[in-house]
Formats: C-alpha cells, structure tokens, sequence
C-alpha cells in the first residue's frame, strides 16, 4: 500500500535508528520453543506464551488502514488460541499505535523488539512506514510481515539484494498495474486511455509505470498524462486537460483521500468514461468524499472480496461479522487475518520461535491456502497469488472476477 508522505525526514532518521537498533540488537532473545536452534537471535516464548508484534497505525492520517489489519489480526489470535495455539502455547499480540508516521514506526519496532522481546511482527500497513522498519528487523533478527505494504523496496533494495527478514502478504505495486491494464484491455476494451497519478507517491508511480507498460503492450494508447501532488483539493485543471484527449478510460493510481475528490469533480464535469484504480481507493471514506452515484463504473485491483463465494473466504466472512457487530470485513481486516496465519504457520513449521529458523520458514512457504489467496513465496518474499478486480456499485464494492498471477 501507500507510502507515508513525509519522507523528507526519513533518510537521516533511519540511520539513526539502523544505528540504535544495532546497537541493541544484542539485547534479541533466541530461546525456542519445540527443540529449536537459539543461534539467529528474535524474541522468545514465555511460558506458555508467544509473543508477535502489531506495529499498526491505529491513529494519524490512515488509522483506517491498521486498524483495520489489527481487527482481523484479532480475529485469527482469537481462532489460533481457541483452538490450542502453536504447539500448545497461546499467541500474544502486542499492538503499538505508529500514529501514520515514519518515525513513530521506527521506535515501535524497536520498543517491540528490544523491550517486549516478540519474535515476529505484523509490519505497518504503509509501504514508507514498512520501510522504516525493515533494517531494525533485519539487526535484531525478527521477522516482520506487511500485510498491505505493496512497494517493492520492502523487499528487495535497489541493488536487488533480498531484505532477509523482510516479507508481506499482499501482491506487490507492478502487479496491480498489470491487472489494471489487461482488465481495462479485455474486459473494458479501452483503447485511448489517461494516466491521472499522484507524483509524490512512489505506490502511484510505480503503478502507472506498469499500467503504462502494459496497456500499450496490449496496443493501446496513452493520450494524456497528468498528475497531482497529495494534500491537493482542486483537481479541475488536470481533469479538464484529460477530457480534451477524449480518452475512453482514465486509470488514477493513489489513495482514497485525493481520489474521493478526483472521482467526485471528473463525475461534475462531465467525465463519464470508466475510472480505475488499486487498493488505496480501499477505505469507506472514499465513499463519503465521491459520493456513491459518482462511483458507479469505477473499479478497483485488490486482495480479496466478501462477496467471493470461496467457501474460506465465507467461512470468514461469517466468522468476522459475529466479532465485529455484523460488519462485512474489507481487504485490510482479511490482510490483517491472513498475516497472523502466515506467521503462526512459520512458527509451527519452524519448530521454534528463534528469529533465523521463522524466517527460513516464512521464505519456505508453499502453497499456503489463505483468505486472499493460496500462495507460494517466491525468492525476493513476495507472494505468488491471485488479484480480485471490484466494481462499484451504488457506493458498494461488488466482485467482479479473479486474476491469476
């Protein structure tokens, strides 16, 4: 998913914090549990207890994103414990709030790492706060696993070396503009199609990069970029500059807060072609910014559907609702539950709660049947998995159809 937006302050600030957790990554506890070697560092088991970390945004600017992974987080510690744990001992998930900032992701990693001693963590939601995590998980050996932080980089760096403590269970940016592009070319049949991209967003960017690769492999045309900058209000300019190329489809890769109003002005000004995007569009809050008639022939790339009717996911989705007030759970809260089984799955597998063996376990998966998919863990930690594609309907999403990898 997105990437927090005040990266301005990152670079110095996860030296600093690379550095600290250096230093106390020595304070890592390896015990085991089930026999296992104690040699890669983590936290351990206490007692009849295993402890994982939840460093979610629960506040800030996108507390609906960690939120909503920690309710379905909840809901999988719940089952998991009911029904005996992991080799008899029960999970703890102990949540720290990151409040939707780089910053704050970094000292909750550390907090969780060097005080409560968790051997895994659910990493932030966000792609940037992921990232501001990733080199205390490797320092201190602990697993993390991102449930929607889509960005490559999470995983591999720049130099194409694999981040080794680094995972997620989400498919990665490039896919969701690959799914995109063939949908609006199959399915759509969209020929002359815009671009409409928040440029300070590296999730937006590399989503249109791929859609753009891809829609014009498939023989389309791109008849107009534009782009905007988060935080924007009044998208007219850009709206209006695109409806002069006629394009008979406009993909607008970025997040629910600029989108609701992008897709609200474009439906005032006449724009009726169909609009797409990827799972940032995902909050309710789209909704209430759009408006529900603005949002009919509009469509989403994402994780998972409730209306799927796969007999897991339904079995979920009855299991949700009678946790959280007959609430239909969305991609984050299924996300959030299949995160928790991912990890608990390696734990199980490992034999141990040591750090190194979770994580050569995490990177073993195969075939691993989830709510948003059975997958297999390809050698840079990404998931090999299904895309569902969304329609809005009334302000409702409704499944549309499934793509495979």
């Amino acid at each position: 998913m997105r990437e927090n937006k005040k990266l301005k302050k990152f670079g110095s600030l996860l030296v600093a914090s690379s550095l600290l957790a250096g230093v106390l990554a020595g304070c890592g506890n390896g015990d085991s549990s089930g026999g296992g070697s104690s040699s890669g560092g983590g936290g351990s088991s206490d007692g009849d207890t295993i402890k994982i970390g939840a460093n979610l945004e629960l506040s800030g600017n996108v507390a609906s994103y960690g939120s909503s992974i920690g309710l379905g987080a909840d809901l999988a510690v719940k089952e998991i414990n009911d029904k005996g744990g992991i080799d008899g001992k029960k999970i703890e998930l102990i949540k720290v709030d990151n409040k939707s900032e780089n910053s704050e992701a970094t000292s909750a990693a550390i907090k969780l790492a060097t005080q409560d001693k968790v051997v895994a963590m659910l990493a932030p939601a966000t792609s940037g706060n992921t990232v501001a995590t990733v080199q205390i998980a490797n320092n201190n050996k602990i697993p993390i696993v991102t449930g929607s932080g889509t960005a490559p980089n999470i995983t591999v760096n720049d130099d194409d070396s694999v981040n080794e403590y680094a995972f997620r269970t989400c498919f990665i940016d490039p896919f969701q503009g690959i799914v995109a592009a063939n949908f609006a070319s199959n399915e759509l049949k969209a020929k002359n199609v815009a671009i409409f991209a928040d440029n300070a967003s590296d999730y937006a960017k590399g989503l249109a990069k791929s859609f753009k690769e891809t829609i014009t492999k498939n023989g389309g045309k791109v008849v107009k970029e534009e782009a905007y900058v988060a935080k924007d209000t009044d998208f007219r300019t850009q709206l209006t500059n695109i409806k002069g190329e006629k394009p008979d489809f406009i993909f607008i890769p970025g997040y629910y807060e600029e989108v609701g109003l992008i897709v609200k002005q474009a439906r005032e000004m006449g724009i009726d072609v169909p609009l797409m995007g990827a799972d940032g569009w995902d909050s309710p809050t789209l909704v209430e910014l759009a408006g529900a008639k603005a949002l009919n022939n509009t469509y989403i790339t994402n994780h998972y559907s409730a209306e799927d009717p796969d007999q897991k996911i339904q079995d979920f989705v009855k299991a949700f609702k009678a946790a959280n007030n007959d609430k239909a759970p969305d991609a984050f809260n299924a996300l959030g539950y299949d995160t928790v089984y991912y990890i608990a799955d390696a734990i199980k597998r490992a034999g141990s709660t040591d750090g190194e063996a979770i994580k050569n376990a995490l990177a073993d998966t195969k075939d691993l049947s989830l709510v948003t998919g059975t997958f297999t863990v390809d050698k840079n930690h990404n998931p090999i998995k299904t895309a569902t594609v969304l329609e809005f309907k009334d302000g409702k999403q409704v499944f549309n159809s499934k793509v495979n990898p």
